[in-house]
């Protein structure tokens, strides 16, 4: 117990800071336009952007609270079509058919169930 008191007494951190620790006096917290934004500018507005903005169906609906209904009053159908982009694809199975699953052989399934050791026996 001693000998673990003398070594972490003679212990020094392998990291030195140059220094001293400033925080910066002015810090610029407007919003900019992320480098790899496809347009290159930022919505006028948050309802602008909502507008064109679609998750599970357009958004640019008017709100169930406005109207006096309950949410999940309309079925799903009823908030339009959301389809995958060209080139893009919601389930495995709508891929190519050299992209999807392929069926396990019997070989395989008894070599996972038996842990692999039925490849050695």
């Amino acid at each position: 117990m001693n000998a673990t008191k003398q070594l972490l007494a003679q212990r020094q951190p392998m990291i030195k800071f140059l220094g001293k620790r400033t925080v910066p006096s002015k810090i610029d917290h407007t919003p900019h336009v992320h480098p790899a934004s496809p347009t290159h500018s930022l919505p006028e507005s948050f309802a602008s952007y909502r507008q064109k903005a679609q998750q599970h169906g357009p958004l640019n609906q008017q709100s169930q609270y406005s109207t006096g209904g309950l949410i999940g009053g309309h079925s799903g159908a009823s908030l339009g079509p959301v389809e995958a982009g060209k080139g893009l694809y919601f389930d495995r199975a709508e891929l190519p058919q050299r992209f999807q699953r392929l069926a396990w052989t019997q070989a395989e399934i008894e070599a996972v169930e038996s842990g692999g050791a039925s490849l050695h026996a």
